[in-house]
């Protein structure tokens, strides 16, 4: 670095700000700067596996966690690094994060920036970019509910405003408005694609104008600028909730990642942005002010570059990252003992979809912290009318209805999870999930076993068919989460189960996914205990008693199969399995060795359905009690068909009495 007192480049205006200020400022730039010197030269002795570069952006982090409350969440991107430093995590967990070690934020289970730590609240982010804005949302809109004067602050690069989370986060922050500077830093590439070849708007943040969003456009690099403006925006929303857009002009002086490089940006481009770099213009600024000389700037250094291989003296010192499977295992899931809560008193007899309204209701009862969220959930009461008059009952705030952006609500629960709220939200049909699939998969699931993170929240499923719907509406889609560990997906057949497993969702902090058979809303009928109880999250029930041989099934296939044993003369066990993940491997091993004889039964196609982990279970862990080889009946290996004569042969019920009497024979 030139430490001259040669004009700056940037041009710096204090408005103000004390000398405290402006000399505090340029610690915390000059700090992330000297530690990502140093791993680049680990990078290339291979003490670290990966680095991404936020040289020449310093101002953008810097300047975005000195303007917010301490207590004021940021959600972060690759090239944040100021941000850590702002708030003063340990250099030593930062270097053992990067190293892969225990003492790091995720037990070496994740790389570089991609973990938050709810201590310093701030939040990272997955590789997928976009839907860290949705959970900023969500935090947004915890402030808003809960009326504390706070703002939240997502980062996104240039290249991830071109994803649909993007757009969702921000229409639903605009049409909510919620409390969130949305910042995106504009820093010429996405990887290797030119901004030219990314959007055709002159400015990104002219998208704000249809959103019915402010937006401003500030000099990334200059840290004044930078601090001035967001500290500005931030005490306004804090009194006056509304999103706003900024739209940070900087530039990437090194690769997306270092094994990138730079050799498709022209020569002149990095010339010119050099010139700007944002450390020593405003190094060469105070120097001229008289607010620093060689003697302070060299002292800093020293004194930083000591901090900094202290930091990592300590790191290295850590012990190796301790191997255990019992750990992997227990961490998937956030620790929860349900305590049991047994039906007592008198019963009502209700109609499935009566029972889950009624465990809705009762849930929101028990939890005042708990917001439902859902398109047309409100005033309309929803598609299949669960939540109709809940808006009278518990208000517009906690019973929301949503843009038709759904994984952007699934996100914004989770932002609201992260602040200590329950949230549910309703897929008005199952088959719409595949919106919020990625936020489901690759968020919910993941954040504890990640960082330790909770996701409280309950997405209901309104799923199969039988009713004519077609290949949009009919879908039985559980086995899509079914493999994917860190979710709960539980599948009740019966008004009983369907209120108390309802109920037991909303008190596990577990994200989970409850699927609701939609032929059984207003044809199934049955006593339902009047008061407030739960039934077992990872326990199958035995829903009938028998010898001959077992079903195993979920949903609709436990009166499907029930219609047949009894039509065809059949003395079955029928094990509902209830809860889907985690299963209930004890309860079909019971039923197995009783019988000998196993049928696995679901609506959901045949091919990679449940009905294939549990036939592969059983090959495992009960040939030797059975007689007869497993049979799987599922639903046809094709799209869910409209017409009444085409759905009932995709249909596995004649199916199913085929191979019940082939297995009772055998």
């Amino acid at each position: 670095m030139t430490n001259d007192v040669t004009q700056p480049v940037l041009q710096f205006d204090r408005q103000g700000l004390d000398d405290e200020t402006l000399l505090l400022l340029y610690e915390r730039l000059l700090l992330p700067r000297l530690i990502e010197e140093k791993m680049l030269i680990l990078l290339r002795q291979g003490k670290i596996s990966k680095w991404f570069s936020g040289i020449g952006q310093e101002a953008i982090s810097v300047g975005a966690a000195s303007a917010l409350h301490p207590d004021e969440l940021l959600f972060t991107m690759h090239r944040n690094l100021g941000v850590f430093t702002t708030r003063e995590i340990p250099l030593y967990r930062l270097f053992a994060q990067w190293q892969g070690k225990a003492a790091g934020f995720t037990k070496g289970r994740d790389r570089s920036f991609h973990f938050g730590t709810m201590d310093y609240h701030i939040v990272g982010m997955i590789s997928h970019l976009g839907p860290q804005l949705s959970l900023a949302a969500g935090v947004g809109l915890a402030h808003k509910l809960s009326g504390e004067g706070k703002v939240a602050l997502a980062f996104t690069g240039e290249g991830g405003t071109s994803q649909g989370e993007f757009h969702e986060a921000l229409n639903t922050a605009a049409v909510w408005q919620l409390p969130v500077i949305f910042i995106i830093e504009n820093n010429g590439y996405g990887l290797s694609t030119p901004t030219q070849e990314q959007y055709r708007c002159e400015d990104l943040a002219d998208r704000a104008k249809g959103y019915g969003m402010r937006s401003v456009i500030i000099d990334g690099n200059n840290i004044l600028e930078v601090y001035r403006t967001l500290s500005t925006l931030a005490e306004e929303l804090r009194s006056s909730p509304e999103p706003v857009l900024v739209e940070c002009k900087t530039f990437r002086m090194r690769g997306h990642e270092e094994a990138s490089g730079t050799k498709y940006v022209p020569k002149s481009l990095m010339e010119e942005w050099a010139q700007r770099d944002p450390l020593e213009n405003f190094e060469r600024y105070l120097l001229r002010e008289g607010l620093l000389s060689e003697d302070k700037v060299s002292a800093l250094r020293k004194a930083m570059k000591k901090d900094i291989n202290q930091g990592l003296e300590e790191a290295y010192a850590l012990p190796p990252l301790d191997v255990s499977l019992e750990q992997e295992l227990s961490d998937v899931y956030a620790p929860f003992e349900q305590e049991a809560k047994p039906p007592s008193g008198p019963t009502v007899e209700l109609r499935f979809v009566d029972a889950v309204s009624k465990g809705l209701e009762m849930a929101m009862e028990a939890h005042p912290n708990l917001v439902l969220m859902g398109q047309d959930i409100a005033d309309y009461g929803g598609v299949f009318k669960i939540t109709d008059g809940f808006t009278a009952k518990f208000g517009s705030s906690r019973v929301r209805n949503t843009p038709l952006c759904e994984s952007a609500i699934i996100g914004i629960g989770l932002g609201l999870s992260l602040k200590g709220y329950k949230a549910m939200v309703e897929m008005q049909f199952a088959d719409f999930v595949t919106c919020g699939f990625n936020q489901i998969v690759n968020n919910l699931a993941k954040l504890h076993y990640r960082w330790g993170q909770h996701a409280d929240v309950v997405i209901r499923m309104p799923a199969g068919g039988g009713v004519g719907a077609g290949p949009y509406h009919s879908q039985s889609n559980e086995a899509w989460f079914f493999h994917t560990p860190g979710l709960k997906v539980l599948y009740p057949s019966t008004p009983e189960d369907a209120k108390g497993l309802l109920l037991a969702a909303f008190e596990d902090p577990n994200p989970i996914l409850f699927f609701e058979h939609k032929g059984l809303y207003r044809k199934l009928s049955g006593a339902v205990p009047e008061g407030y109880y739960t039934a077992p999250i990872g326990k199958a029930r035995l829903a009938r008693e028998g010898s001959e041989l077992s079903v195993i099934t979920y949903g609709m296939g436990v009166h499907w199969a029930a219609e047949a044993c009894e039509e065809l003369g059949i003395d079955a066990d029928i094990v509902d399995l209830r809860t889907l993940l985690p299963l209930d491997y004890e309860a079909v091993l019971a039923s197995v060795q009783k019988t000998s004889r196993a049928l696995i039964l679901h609506e959901d196609t045949l091919t990679g359905g449940i009905g294939g982990e549990l036939s592969a279970y059983l090959a495992e862990h009960a040939f030797q009690y059975l007689d007869a080889p497993v049979v799987r009946v599922g639903g046809l290996d094709t799209p869910v068909p409209f017409s009444s004569a085409l759905e009932a042969q995709f249909m596995p019920q004649q199916r199913l009495r085929e191979q019940l009497q082939h297995l009772a024979a055998y």
